[in-house]
């Protein structure tokens, strides 16, 4: 089984000179961990929740020195002012891909690898679809054990 017969086609995508702040809007209403960034029909990112949370963490350094006299409530307050960036602020611009006639255990293996829970399908920089780790694990127990029970 591949990937193309299991992978989410409908896909919402975001553009890298977005608000920030439509973004995380997008992602706390509809529950979405991460967005592919698309520009010019071309897949250049994604953007996630730990990319948007990442800026408002204090420094390693910080943290190192300062272990117990960090304020937390102040970073925080960040927050307002991170939202306020456009995606290309904050996305990882490095985009792990796999291909829609890669078999579904062999992309769950690179999700593994890379502690992905999903991950944009493309041919090139053409974003066809995305596919989680709950694609695969719902598709393997259809496949195998629905039946049994």
């Amino acid at each position: 089984m591949n990937v193309e017969d299991i992978m989410t086609t409908n896909v919402r995508t975001v553009s890298s000179d977005k608000k920030l702040g439509e973004v995380v809007s997008l992602m706390c209403i509809y529950r979405y961990s991460g967005i592919p960034v698309v520009d010019d029909g071309k897949l250049v990112g994604t953007v996630s929740e730990s990319d948007v949370l990442g800026k408002m963490f204090p420094r390693l350094e910080d943290l190192m020195d300062n272990m117990s006299t960090v304020d937390y409530e102040a970073q925080m307050d960040q927050y307002s002012d991170v939202v306020n960036v456009t995606v290309r602020d904050v996305m990882t611009p490095v985009v792990i891909t796999v291909k829609p006639d890669m078999h579904i255990l062999q992309a769950a293996s690179v999700m593994v690898g890379r502690k992905f829970r999903r991950i944009p399908v493309a041919v090139g920089h053409r974003l066809l679809g995305m596919v989680s780790m709950g694609d695969v694990h719902k598709a393997i127990y259809q496949n195998t054990l629905a039946t049994k029970f």
